[in-house]
């Protein structure tokens, strides 16, 4: 094989490769950060979080839309913390997540 066809193949993926490493790690993978950071929470029903996975939990929740949603958890509400309490996350993080529990709690 000649160089320019290699460079011609492996372009596509280098570039591939460059755009993944500029993504933000957690952005886009709401179950990693559920797992990471609200599971602790949610997986239990600790001090009334609704339970990831449980429909009548979360109905009125999500029948609120996602704004309200994403608002109170990047925000906090009730008892829960900005973030869950943890600072780190980006705010598309925590949409992420937020966006994971709803699917899985239809």
């Amino acid at each position: 094989m000649n160089l320019k066809r290699l460079i011609k193949l492996a372009t596509p993926v280098v570039g591939a490769a460059a755009l993944m490493v500029s993504m933000p790690a957690n952005a886009s993978d709401g179950e990693a950060v559920y797992k990471k950071a609200c599971k602790m929470c949610h997986g239990s029903g600790m001090m009334g979080a609704p339970k990831y996975g449980d429909p009548a939990a979360w109905a009125d929740r999500i029948s609120k839309g996602t704004d309200t949603l994403n608002d109170h958890a990047i925000n906090g509400f009730g008892k829960m913390k900005p973030k869950g309490g943890k600072k780190s996350l980006s705010d598309d993080d925590v949409k992420a997540a937020v966006a994971y529990m709803v699917e899985g709690s239809k």
